[in-house]
This record gives structure tokens, sequence and C-alpha cells, in this order.
């Protein structure tokens, strides 16, 4: 048998202005990809991983992140986003009412101002990290 290693969702990507990162990383994953921006890869060593078990996902980091946590004074000075589906109710033309999942970016502060029990209800899945790379140099 073969060993299957999960990689849907470990991705990096920039553009001019933002870099996106996948939620499956590890900590200890970003901080070790040649394919990441240096900056941000420090940014995680220096700032997250001291908060967080080098082990734990970044989908895991966002997921349990509290309005007075330091990790999200680091997010929101990068001006942090991130890519959740959420499940909503979407009203049909003649009133029927079914829950579909909706893709949209969620400011990071917003999404630490939920507690557990909210992000469950509305079964937010986190899939991924967008940051600004100018915003990521005042760090």
């Amino acid at each position: 048998m073969t060993k299957q290693i999960y990689e849907d969702y470990k991705y990096f990507m920039q553009d001019v202005g933002s870099f996106f990162v996948g939620s499956k990383y590890t900590l200890k994953e970003i901080t070790m990809c040649e394919d990441i921006l240096f900056k941000f890869r420090k940014v995680v060593a220096e700032s997250i991983i001291p908060s967080f078990d080098p082990d734990d996902t970044l989908e895991t980091v966002l997921y349990y992140l509290k309005p007075d946590d330091f990790t999200l004074q680091v997010l929101r000075q990068m001006n942090a986003e991130v890519r959740v589906s959420i499940r909503k109710k979407k009203k049909h033309l003649f009133g029927k009412e079914e829950e579909v999942y909706s893709t949209e970016y969620m400011k990071i502060a917003e999404l630490a101002s939920m507690d557990k029990d909210e992000k469950e209800e509305r079964s937010i899945l986190i899939q991924e990290l967008k940051g600004s790379k100018l915003a990521l140099l005042t760090v």
C-alpha cells in the first residue's frame, strides 16, 4: 500500500499586491517552505509559533483566534482576510428556502470576534489566508 499525503489547500500564490496561503499548511511547514515569502515565514516563526504548537495547521490557528490574542494583532497589521465557506439560507422565487454554502472573504477581526459556538452553528470552513504584501513589510 502506498501512503497518501493530503495536499488539498496546501498552496501559496501571489499577485502584485497580495499573497494567498492555503489553510492546511502546518506552521512548521510554512517556515520550511521555500516557495512562501520570506517575510511571511519570518512573521510566522517569530510571532505565531510561540503562541501555538508548530504542528497546528493555519486553519486551526485562525479558527481558534480570540479578540485579545497577539496573533490577531499581527494578522490585522498585515490586512489579513480569510476565505471561508459559510452555510447560509437562500430563498427561492416562490418562497422555498434551502441551505447553501457561500464562499466569501471575511476580515480577520470579524472572524476572531465570533465565538466557537457561532462558528459551528454557521458551519464555517476556513480555506485560505489572504494578506497584503505592502502591509507585510510593516510587520
